[in-house]
């Protein structure tokens, strides 16, 4: 059976040295995050996500959830039970408001906890998430009247919530939604229609369920600028605000997934459901894309959550199986094989675990960090440079995210050989599970044209801009020291090759728009490349000044140094060969007929 210890130390550094957090404790919401604080915090989630969640993840993944005759579904043996004690721990609450019953912590504590437990049992903690992402879309467009009758039920985690867009002829192309909202003309409206693929739709671990439904009123445009975003509970409130009559909305059926199985991704069919409009009519995509974005973040978060537990259990593996011999003569002669650790090419697969998922998750509260200063930084410069950086790196962090924490998975079930494929030893379940965060809050290929097609340009190009002059500046000062000047002209040289692309993308795009779509993929992962790399060299500089004081755990700063050069040797050339993949544009790649795709008899 596979384990799980969270990661607590590398999270203290990000937090407490990389990001200084305290620093901005003259922020409101910042003022109780001491790093007293700050400790208790990360240590008891990751106690409470190794204690609680990990043990039920993969008895979940074997059970799954049932749907019954009455279109109920009960979740996996152990989640209801964990759900409890998650409910009653307060996790839910941490970076919520105050004036909602939440505890008003940084965006960043918040993030910590959505590693930790969607490293855990990442079914499980889609339910609480998707509450989040439902809390999120409320706070922002809601009613003052809305706010008060939900948010404090989900933030408790006493009621949850899910995000309603997908329907069985469209994903993507959300204008093409049917689901139709009729006012009932007491300012609620009755919905009808079908959504698919909705991440806990239908379960047992809440006394209601808080549904965000895209849906189009009459007479609405047939198109994005038609949709409405509505509030449609599980169970009607009554005049006390408690779950009463029993609404139009039912679980039709439970998809048979690849992984997730321990949640529920239900059909919903809603047969003049009572729902209420959230915001202005015709604009609720703007209000769901609240959802989306903060859903997108943490997605992104799962895509190295799923490769550093896959990472944990590969390193245990190699330390204890034991094949061949090291290519320089026995590790230990003494026993008649030696680990398959010393081995190069065990050692090139979890070296690469180890400096993607450390720098991923450096980056990912980075990013809470930006949320934070968007809303809290005390200058508007501040806080529109916040918001210009997050936007901007939203799909880098899904897209580059999740694609590269898959193939980390991949590799780490690799590690594991023939035992890698059996399903008792757990790997097969991480890759399984990380597959959708490929997929889900907009599949990887949106969120690259998502980047090249609208981030890049926004504001004149205002975002990637700042972007190169962040990492240009951290460049420029680490060249001037010995020990980072390697992995600086590294940087540099990767730097240049995705200002080099964005160049080819200005010239050449506007002119043939395949030209960006063909090359969407690859500026992404450039992005992603250089991204991380920005990070190793902001790492290995703090290592390093913590060195100079002869810290106690000094091999965890000496392993900081050596990670960081790692990455700079064998992740920063990629730039270079993926800037050649997209200046070969579009011409081959759209030049063959549809029939020529077919297989001949």
């Amino acid at each position: 059976m596979p384990t799980y210890t969270a990661p607590t130390r590398d999270t203290r550094f990000i937090v407490n040295e990389l990001l200084d957090l305290a620093s901005y404790g003259n922020l409101p919401g910042f003022e109780n995050a001491t790093p007293d604080m700050i400790d208790t915090v990360i240590n008891e989630a990751g106690k409470f996500c190794a204690e609680v969640l990990a043990p039920v993840n993969q008895a979940g993944d074997e059970h799954g959830c049932t749907r019954h005759e009455d279109g109920s579904v009960t979740t996996p043996p152990g989640f209801k039970e964990a759900y409890q004690a998650y409910v009653e721990s307060g996790w839910g609450t941490l970076a919520q408001p105050e004036e909602f019953g939440g505890q008003g912590l940084p965006h960043v504590l918040g993030f910590v906890l959505e590693e930790y437990s969607g490293t855990a049992n990442q079914a499980f903690a889609m339910y609480p998430g998707l509450t989040a992402g439902a809390i999120s879309a409320i706070i922002a467009k809601g009613s003052d009247e809305q706010k008060a009758a939900f948010l404090p039920k989900m933030i408790s985690g006493e009621w949850s919530g899910t995000m309603n867009l997908t329907e069985p002829h469209c994903g993507t192309d959300l204008g093409m939604i049917r689901t139709k909202a009729v006012p009932n003309g007491d300012g609620s409206y009755a919905i009808t229609g079908t959504k698919i693929f909705i991440s806990a739709g239908e379960h047992d671990l809440t006394s209601n369920i808080i549904h965000l439904v895209l849906a189009k009123t009459p007479g609405a445009p047939d198109s994005t600028k038609g949709i409405s975003l509505f509030i449609v509970p599980k169970f009607v409130l009554d005049e006390n605000g408690e779950p009463a009559q029993r609404n139009g909305v039912t679980c039709g059926s439970i998809e048979k997934k690849m992984g997730i199985h321990g949640n529920a991704t239900c059909l919903l069919n809603y047969d003049g459901a009572t729902g209420y409009m959230v915001g202005e009519e015709n604009k609720g995509l703007a209000a769901m894309f609240i959802m989306m974005n903060a859903a997108r973040l943490g997605v992104g978060i799962q895509g190295y959550a799923q490769a550093e537990v896959a990472y944990q259990n590969a390193v245990t593996y190699a330390l204890d199986r034991r094949q061949g011999r090291a290519l320089t003569g026995p590790a230990e002669p003494e026993a008649k094989a030696d680990p398959i650790f010393v081995h190069p090419d065990v050692r090139r697969m979890l070296m690469d675990a180890k400096v993607f998922t450390e720098s991923m998750r450096a980056l990912c509260l980075w990013g809470a960090l930006q949320v934070d200063l968007t809303h809290k930084a005390q200058t508007a410069e501040e806080r529109e440079q916040a918001d210009l950086l997050i936007g901007l790196m939203t799909p880098v962090i899904k897209g580059y995210g999740t694609d590269k924490g898959y193939d980390i998975a991949n590799n780490m079930q690799q590690v594991y050989g023939g035992h890698g494929y059996v399903r008792e030893w757990g790997m097969e379940q991480f890759v399984r599970d990380s597959r959708i965060a490929m997929i889900y809050e907009g599949a990887n290929g949106v969120q690259a044209m998502d980047l090249c097609g609208r981030k890049l340009a926004a504001n004149g190009g205002k975002a990637i801009q700042a972007f190169f002059a962040m990492i240009d500046e951290e460049i420029a000062a680490a060249k001037q020291v010995a020990e980072l000047k390697p992995v600086a002209e590294r940087l540099e040289k990767a730097l240049g090759e995705q200002k080099a692309a964005t160049m080819w993308f200005m010239q050449n795009a506007m002119a043939n728009p395949n030209h960006l779509g063909a090359g969407a993929h690859h500026y992404m992962h450039i992005m992603g490349v250089v991204t991380l790399g920005f990070f190793w060299l902001r790492m290995a500089k703090v290592a390093l000044t913590k060195l100079a004081d002869e810290p106690e755990d000094k091999a965890f700063y000496e392993a900081k140094l050596v990670s960081a050069n790692y990455y700079a040797e064998r992740f920063l050339p990629d730039a270079g060969a993926l800037r050649r993949k997209l200046e070969a544009g579009s011409e081959y790649m759209m030049k063959l007929p549809a029939e020529a795709f077919a297989t001949a008899a």
